[in-house]
């Protein structure tokens, strides 16, 4: 019997450590593949692309859904039967885990298609070096519309976007400059949109130039000078007027209430003025 009984124990002791082996053994591997997992991650960072150029915007789903949104449900109610989960996929498949410094117009393709809109003749208005001014302007006045003033423009306006080839495939951080690369997700948007904005007018055609520009109203590289001038179609557009605009105290322009709105004391602005000086 005693015999028996230190058997026993001997077998309960083996068990014992040997169920501790094992338990060790597994505390030791979990220990082992979490370190792995977070070096992976750890390393994976550094390895996004550093530009110079401002991250893609926060939030940038919900900002583009709720312009999308907003413009075919309030500003133009009658483009409505667009689907904008549609256009938010196709812009985010245009740059998601790409090299931003590899886009093309083709990237774009789907999206032009799916949220590109007729404008009414007469009523484009281009602009160069007079963005405040021209927006303000077709703002307070309906009858025009710049490319800012289509759903694609809307959406896009003063927000970034680029992506990376590692994971999460969108860069936050940081976004290449045009004299980084021309061919980066933002710019090679706003030139295709340009484009088909040009393309698209029809009748009368308004350009708004800014002649306060000690360069020169015109500037060959700009959009509107190397872009949306060759696209216009002769065979559409019956005529093209320009607006040379000057800062405020130059000669009269369309748009000088709308600038004095914002100068109200400068003397061009003072329409009363000698009538009152009278006795």
């Amino acid at each position: 019997m005693p015999f028996q009984q230190g058997s026993a124990r001997t077998r309960q002791r083996t068990v014992l450590l040997v169920g501790i082996v094992v338990l060790l053994g597994g505390l030791v591997l979990a220990v082992v593949l979490a370190s792995i997992l977070t070096h992976g991650k750890a390393e994976g960072s550094p390895d996004m692309l550093k530009w110079k150029d401002r991250g893609t915007t926060k939030n940038l789903q919900e900002v583009i859904l709720g312009r999308c949104y907003n413009y075919v449900m309030a500003r133009r109610a009658e483009l409505g039967d667009m689907d904008c989960l549609k256009i938010w996929e196709s812009l985010k498949q245009a740059f998601i885990y790409k090299n931003p410094c590899n886009i093309t117009s083709e990237d774009y393709q789907p999206l032009m298609e799916l949220a590109s809109h007729p404008i009414p003749c007469n009523k484009s208005l281009f602009w160069s070096k007079t963005n405040d001014l021209a927006h303000r302007y077709t703002k307070s006045n309906q009858n025009f519309f710049t490319l800012e003033d289509t759903l694609l423009g809307y959406m896009a306006d003063g927000v970034s976007w680029c992506g990376d080839p590692s994971a999460p495939g969108i860069n936050y951080e940081s976004c290449p400059k045009r004299s980084e690369c021309e061919s980066n997700p933002v710019s090679v948007f706003w030139k295709l949109a340009s484009k088909m904005f040009a393309e698209t007018a029809c009748g009368v055609v308004q350009v708004m130039l800014n002649g306060s520009i000690e360069a020169g109203a015109f500037k060959s590289s700009s959009i509107f000078g190397s872009i949306e001038i060759f696209n216009l179609n002769p065979d559409k557009v019956s005529a093209v007027h320009i607006w040379l605009m000057h800062d405020i105290g130059g000669p009269q322009r369309p748009v000088q209430l709308l600038q004095c709105v914002h100068n109200p004391d400068h003397t061009d602005c003072r329409l009363c003025a000698s009538s009152m000086a009278a006795p």
